[in-house]
């Protein structure tokens, strides 16, 4: 490794390192402005996404519809206005956008911090924590060689604007999930069938875009895996249902067309969000701003169901492969980021998250053929083009600006997915392969 790739990364981990400990001391004390995400943006200080979910656990005892827009936001004149938040603490109210299940987990940890920032501290270290181990686990699992390159450029994605400082400040879901997701699958592979069946069924019933990767592994015949996860998946729902009552499910089930569609989201009223919106249908509403007609929600909708059958077909595709141990992550990563491409809304905040770690596991495996390490800093560059919602800008510019990570995201997809496997010549070595990728079936 040349020397100034590895004062690169030296100079990745302590940037990394300083952040989070920065960041932790807001975490902690959210008095300490100066230590947040982008100071100067009041809505980045105010912003917690962990609002909506402290609220709706909250709510769900007495009230069946946690979707009642009344919890999180004030009264509004304007019906098709900007929102008007409520607050908790310094913090505004995120709106509650989750399927019923999800809302276990806050339940559980709000026995141990029934304060909401104690709840924000506690948060914050189990995101992080799970985190870790996820990029540990996929390490470990890519082998000595890429498995350690892998981890030495893991800085790349802590010290990320979407990551480290934005997404783990807001507390958002999206961490946990992609992470949560990558070891249940390497469970899988590593034949804990129960544990990886309990992690990916409650990431699916809790976020819904997971369950793409259930598509790969029937492709793949990995039956033991589908069952424990279809088994997980009802024993959340059941257990729900028996804890908070069928209201929440019929409130979710009226809810749930809105959120297929995007119209439940309060950010298609807000410009600004559309701008940074790196969904496939929010292509759409970017092409609205440039005033091409037709572009709106029916529009959405036919682009959304549309990428769906092309993620589809992407993902059997990636199925059908004869694939190495060491390029299972690329795919299963790559996947995930095409489950959330269909969302019909996401946000700058969140959306880099999956690519990054594609890009760290990219470059880890495909070392001896980079072509010069700009690439990498070009497309991590390219993934961190943020903008806080409260600073003034052309819109059409910052969509423009916007889309180039979404272009990169789909192109680190497309190399993943269409990677050539150099098979072994040897009958026994081609016979040994098949058996392993058959493991977990």
């Amino acid at each position: 490794m040349p020397w100034f790739v590895r004062a690169g990364i030296a100079l990745a981990t302590l940037v990394a390192l300083v952040l989070l400990a920065r960041l932790a001391v807001f975490m902690v004390d959210p008095s300490q402005v100066g230590y947040s995400f982008m100071p100067a943006s009041k809505w980045e200080v105010e912003h917690s996404c962990l609002s909506a979910y402290f609220v709706a656990a909250q709510s769900s005892s007495s009230t069946p519809n946690v979707y009642d827009d009344s919890l999180y936001s004030m009264p509004n004149d304007d019906p098709g206005g900007l929102r008007k938040a409520r607050a908790i603490g310094p913090f505004k109210i995120d709106v509650f956008e989750y399927p019923p299940q999800f809302l276990l987990l806050p339940q559980a940890l709000r026995l141990l911090t029934p304060d909401f920032i104690d709840l924000r501290m506690l948060w914050f270290a189990l995101t992080g924590g799970v985190l870790l181990l996820a990029l540990l686990v996929v390490a470990q699992f890519l082998g000595p060689a890429d498995g350690t390159r892998a981890l030495l450029l893991s800085p790349l994605l802590w010290m990320a604007l979407p990551t480290t400082i934005s997404t783990l400040q807001k507390g958002n879901l999206q961490v946990m999930v992609i992470a949560a997701s990558m070891l249940a699958m390497v469970l899988f592979e590593r034949r804990r069938f129960a544990a990886g069946g309990a992690l990916l069924a409650f990431v699916m019933v809790s976020k819904l875009y997971p369950g793409l990767l259930l598509v790969y592994l029937l492709v793949r015949r990995q039956w033991r895996a589908l069952a424990w996860t279809s088994s997980f998946a009802v024993a959340f729902s059941v257990l729900t249902l028996l804890t908070l009552g069928w209201g929440l499910y019929a409130a979710f089930l009226d809810h749930l067309p809105g959120l297929v569609s995007g119209e439940a989201f309060p950010a298609f009223r807000n410009p600004a969000a559309m701008d940074i919106n790196q969904s496939i249908p929010g292509l759409v509403f970017k092409l609205k701003l440039f005033g091409v007609p037709g572009m709106s929600f029916p529009a959405a909708k036919i682009a959304g169901w549309g990428y769906t059958l092309v993620a589809l077909a992407a993902t059997a595709f990636a199925g059908l492969r004869t694939l190495r141990d060491g390029e299972k992550p690329l795919v299963w990563m790559g996947i995930l980021i095409l489950a959330t491409l269909r969302s019909p809304f996401l946000p700058q905040t969140y959306a880099a998250i999956p690519p990054l770690w594609l890009l760290t596991l990219l470059a880890a495996t495909h070392a001896p053929r980079m072509r010069a390490p700009s690439m990498i800093l070009f497309a991590w560059a390219a993934l961190n083009v943020y903008w806080p919602l409260d600073w003034p800008i052309d819109p059409r510019l910052l969509a423009i600006a916007t889309t180039l990570p979404q272009v990169v995201a789909v192109f680190l997809v497309v190399t993943a997915l269409r990677r050539r496997v150099e098979l072994p010549n040897d009958s026994t070595q081609l016979a040994e392969l098949r058996t392993a990728t058959d493991a977990g079936r």
